[in-house]
């Protein structure tokens, strides 16, 4: 922290002389000097204290633009398994012209946030593709709410999954077998089939799957959204949700 701190400091210092950083040599100063020249840096930053803000502005801009950076790059070399991965379910418009991958938690309480706004935008803008990335980070009932809505499509198909997802996001109960056979029978599902198939192999395979693209990309958090070639790390409310598609859709 201190480091940071001197380095701003010294940043706004030459900033504010109008001295390059490449053109001052610390190390060939004399025990004397560098006592000077600390001497002149704390005067003018206790006259001028607003500019260690600024400068620490400057450095948070510089790498929150560098992680845009590094996002729109992450997106591009992993495009394929984003967004025709084969086995994510895929809602709102197949045929949009704008993509926006979610990757969720059903027991994050930002995913229940987002749930509802998520739902508003595909409703209201009808050209958007939207892909379900299940990746359930927040212990056992993530776990199985994730492995029974997958179940529940390959059991029942996509419409059974969608219904289930809108119910799984708005349960608090522990997922115990009795609570599974319930939400099953409230679906008018087969709750037996259901429970059946959620430690398939090919269930295993998708959260796994899953997993290790959110592990390329970096995403330790839920939500996280792709929306076209951006990466959203966190809840965005509807407005902003719907600056982002605009703006994929004037760059694309």
């Amino acid at each position: 922290m201190f480091k940071s701190r001197l380095a701003c400091s010294l940043t706004a210092l030459f900033m504010a002389t109008g001295v390059s950083a490449a053109e001052f040599d610390f190390g060939a100063m004399t025990d004397a000097e560098r006592d000077a020249f600390g001497a002149q840096v704390r005067a003018y930053l206790l006259e001028n204290p607003q500019v260690i803000m600024e400068a620490v502005q400057v450095l948070e801009d510089r790498q929150a633009e560098q992680q845009a950076q590094g996002d729109l790059e992450l997106v591009a070399a992993h495009s394929e398994e984003l967004f025709n991965d084969g086995y994510s379910w895929v809602g709102g418009n197949p045929d949009g012209d704008v993509t926006i991958v979610e990757f969720f938690d059903y027991r994050c309480g930002f995913c229940r946030k987002a749930h509802p706004e998520v739902q508003a935008l595909l409703e209201s803008d009808g050209n958007i593709r939207y892909i379900a990335k299940e990746f359930p980070i927040l212990g056992e009932n993530s776990v199985i709410s994730a492995r029974f809505a997958l179940a529940v499509r390959e059991v029942a198909g996509d419409d059974a999954y969608k219904a289930a997802n809108e119910a799984l996001i708005a349960l608090n109960s522990d997922m115990q077998e009795p609570v599974l056979r319930r939400l099953a029978d409230t679906l008018e599902l087969d709750a037996d089939a259901v429970i059946a198939a959620m430690d398939g192999d090919d269930i295993t395979q998708q959260l796994a799957q899953t997993r290790a693209l959110a592990e390329r990309l970096q995403i330790s958090g839920t939500p996280s959204f792709v929306m076209g070639g951006q990466m959203i790390r966190g809840y965005l409310p509807l407005d902003a949700m719907q600056e982002v598609i605009a703006e994929e859709r004037r760059d694309g």
